[in-house]
């Protein structure tokens, strides 16, 4: 008899994001005159840049000759030419020495947080930030780190530690040891960031109760105030408790091409339950080179050429048109007296429910009267109740059109 895995029956009634979709397509068929303006999924709007784009055709004539084809990359680790370029551009140039075996390329930051939970041991206590991004919880519940979803939301076994306006969307230490910390900044859902001394907290207890943080950094790019670090490892001590993730697909539009990578530096340890301590640089090397056969060849010469001269003034012309796009949404929605947050360091605004209303009754609200899609903060934890997200990933000419249907409703 085949069994299931019983821990995907633990998961709450649908990702939120297919419940999104779910509504949204009743509406429109409901509604199917109504001129949608999406603000709710992340995706991007702006097309790849010209220097990507010629990068691909040229990748994609290589791959039409014999003497210029190519297979598989080095190990699935990603081919030298773009880890370099990577540890050149994104960490030399800030101060931080990361070797090339540190650096593993992979389709995306979300399946790298999914899949990295899995080198760890499953009896290893959770704690993240609420609100958060879903697939950090959902993941560890598919692997059986978790007790069974709670009345009110969570679950339990996971340690919650609450996000909100009095801490700064910056949350406390937890009050009890923990042995994976989920830290994302520029945050998603709420926009917020970390400062160089908040994320030395982290470093400091993850080095004193011989945890490890799994840090999303997949919107540094859009990081604007020059105090704000992007990586992790600009703090001391950083490359001994954490693994860093980053992505092409928000920076640099690669969503329907797929390109990011994990740090996991060598000086990171675990340990076996007799206490000696594990190198986890192997591990994940092991399991990921087990489990995946690497980025296509074509993809990889379109991210090293994000990192061109060309590239780099392209791809950044792009995140000034998001954040402008950010800039539009918070300061219209703070004249028309809505309490908002987040959109100056990240593309993501975080906005206050008006009257009272429930997350979900925003939505619904919003998409009837406005035909705005945005997402629920509540679909992000129960912290996130009251809440509302909306993205700066759209057309500029819709982004207006948004503001000017928030005045109207």
């Amino acid at each position: 008899m085949i069994t299931v895995n019983e821990n995907f029956l633990k998961l709450q009634a649908g990702y939120l994001f297919p419940e999104i979709g779910r509504r949204l397509r009743a509406f429109i068929a409901a509604n199917p005159d109504a001129d949608i303006i999406k603000m709710g999924i992340g995706d991007v709007t702006q097309p790849l840049a010209p220097s990507v784009i010629e990068a691909m055709h040229k990748a994609v004539d290589e791959m039409a000759t014999k003497d210029t084809f190519r297979g598989y990359d080095d190990g699935g680790v990603g081919y030298e030419f773009l880890r370099e370029a990577i540890r050149q551009h994104d960490y030399k140039v800030r101060g931080v020495d990361i070797e090339l075996d540190e650096i593993f390329v992979s389709d995306g930051a979300k399946p790298d947080t999914a899949n990295m939970q899995e080198i760890f041991g499953t009896d290893n206590i959770v704690a993240v930030a609420d609100p958060v991004y879903p697939v950090y919880i959902d993941t560890n519940v598919m692997a059986g780190r978790t007790g069974c979803a709670r009345e009110g939301g969570g679950y339990e076994g996971v340690i919650y530690m609450p996000c909100m306006e009095e801490n700064g969307f910056v949350p406390a230490l937890p009050t009890e040891p923990v042995d994976m910390i989920y830290l994302c900044y520029p945050n998603n859902p709420t926009g917020a960031v970390a400062t160089k001394e908040q994320l030395k907290i982290w470093v400091d207890y993850a080095k004193e109760n011989k945890a490890v943080i799994l840090y999303d950094s997949a919107y540094e790019a859009f990081i604007r105030d020059e105090t704000i670090p992007h990586s992790i490892y600009e703090v001391e001590g950083a490359k001994e408790v954490a693994i860093e993730f980053r992505s092409f697909s928000k920076t640099a539009g690669f969503t329907g091409i797929r390109c990011a990578y994990s740090i996991v530096p060598k000086a990171l340890k675990a340990y076996k339950t007799d206490g000696a301590a594990v190198d986890v640089n192997p591990l994940w090397a092991r399991r990921h080179c087990t489990k995946f056969n690497g980025v296509s060849y074509v993809t990889q010469r379109a991210a090293e050429a994000v990192y061109s001269e060309q590239g780099r003034a392209q791809v950044q012309q792009t995140i000034d048109l998001y954040m402008n796009n950010a800039m539009t949404v918070s300061q219209s929605l703070s004249d028309l007296g809505y309490t908002v947050y987040g959109g100056s360091n990240s593309p993501y605004i975080w906005l206050k429910t008006p009257n009272g209303m429930t997350s979900w009754e925003f939505f619904d609200h919003l998409l009837e009267k406005a035909n705005i899609v945005g997402t629920p903060g509540s679909g992000f934890g129960s912290a996130g109740e009251g809440y509302f997200r909306l993205t700066a990933f759209a057309q500029p000419e819709n982004v207006k059109m948004a503001m000017k249907r928030f005045a109207s409703i």
